[in-house]
Order: structure tokens, then C-alpha cells, then sequence
């Protein structure tokens, strides 16, 4: 397996403060996207902490892939230490094969992330694309150099990273997450 590859140095396990971490996973079965945010004061107040990738083997079967997955995002959890975590409410997928792996992929977030004891929050694709593009439907390119905008990133992230960002950016223009912060 190849480790998560982090673009940024780890970001504290505590939200001190008023600061908190946001981790986004874009779950898949054989390429799983990750980013972080660190979020400050406010719900627009963020900046960008790490993103990447987690590479999983093509050729192995389902529980050794599901197991590659699940120890990539406990070393990101354990690495990061987020506040909460955020994964896509429904997923697309081309056929039923691909929908059950996706959902396997899917499952093992949700329980990397309640095994971490981060709380989970879900959020469809749609929402997510009009959290970051304005557009319920916009395309992965516009996602991509939107969150690169918003973020003041000088690289465009991987469409992988780039929509486990947008999740994570979704998540702080939420009101919940002004109560998590301890402001109005």
C-alpha cells in the first residue's frame, strides 16, 4: 500500500482557540481522496491543511483492499487528529458492482472515523457542489479550481483531494459548525 502522502505539515489534534480540523474523505475502491482544513474563529475564516491521496491495490481482493483503506485513514486520522469528519452522503456509480464496492469503501470511513471517536457528518453531492461552485451540478474541473480558490492554493489539488476538500469546506458553511467553534 502506499501511504497517504500529505502536502502540508500535521495540523493539531486539538481545537484550541477557537480553531478545529476538518477532515473531508472522497471514498472510492481503489483510490480513496483526502483533505484538511483548519477552521478559525468563524465558519469562513479556514485555511488549507494537507490533501492527498490513498492508494489501494487493483489486483487484490475486496477484504485486503478494504483493509489497505482502512489503515491509510487510520494514519490520517491518527496523523491529523480532526474535529470532525465528513464523507459524501450518496454516491454515484456506474453499475451495481461498482456501487457495492464503493459502498464497502464508504462503510470503512465511516468506521475509521467513529473508531477515532470523530464525529461523522454527511453531506450529498449535490449540497457539496453548491457549497463550492454555486452549482449543484457543476463538473469536477470546477470543483477543482474553486476549491483551489477559495483555499488560495498555488497547485491544484487531485480531483480526489480537491473533493474531499469541498466536503470539508461544506461542513464549516453549515450553522453547526459555529456551535462547534463556540461563535455566533
Amino acid at each position: 500500500m502506499k501511504r497517504p502522502a500529505s502536502a502540508a505539515s500535521k495540523a493539531s489534534s486539538q481545537a484550541a482557540g477557537g480553531r478545529m480540523s476538518v477532515l473531508g474523505i472522497d471514498p472510492g475502491s481503489y483510490c480513496c481522496g483526502y483533505g484538511v482544513i483548519s477552521l478559525h474563529n468563524n465558519a469562513r475564516d479556514y485555511s488549507y491543511v494537507a490533501s492527498g491521496r490513498i492508494m489501494i491495490s487493483r489486483t487484490a481482493p475486496l477484504e485486503q483492499r478494504l483493509k489497505e483503506l482502512f489503515e491509510g485513514l487510520q494514519e490520517v486520522i491518527s496523523g491529523f487528529g480532526p474535529q470532525a469528519g465528513v464523507v459524501e452522503k450518496i454516491f454515484v456509480a456506474k453499475g451495481t458492482r461498482q456501487a457495492l464496492s464503493l459502498g464497502h469503501a464508504r462503510g470503512v470511513a465511516l468506521l475509521a472515523l467513529a473508531g477515532h471517536g470523530v464525529p461523522v457528518f454527511e453531506y450529498s453531492a449535490l449540497q457539496v457542489k453548491k457549497a463550492v461552485t454555486g452549482y449543484g451540478r457543476a463538473e469536477k474541473p470546477q470543483v477543482q479550481q474553486m476549491v483551489r480558490r477559495m483555499l488560495g492554493l498555488s497547485f491544484t489539488p487531485s480531483q480526489d483531494g480537491a473533493d474531499a476538500l469541498a466536503l470539508a469546506i461544506c461542513h464549516t458553511q453549515r450553522g453547526n459548525i459555529r456551535a462547534a467553534l463556540g461563535t455566533q
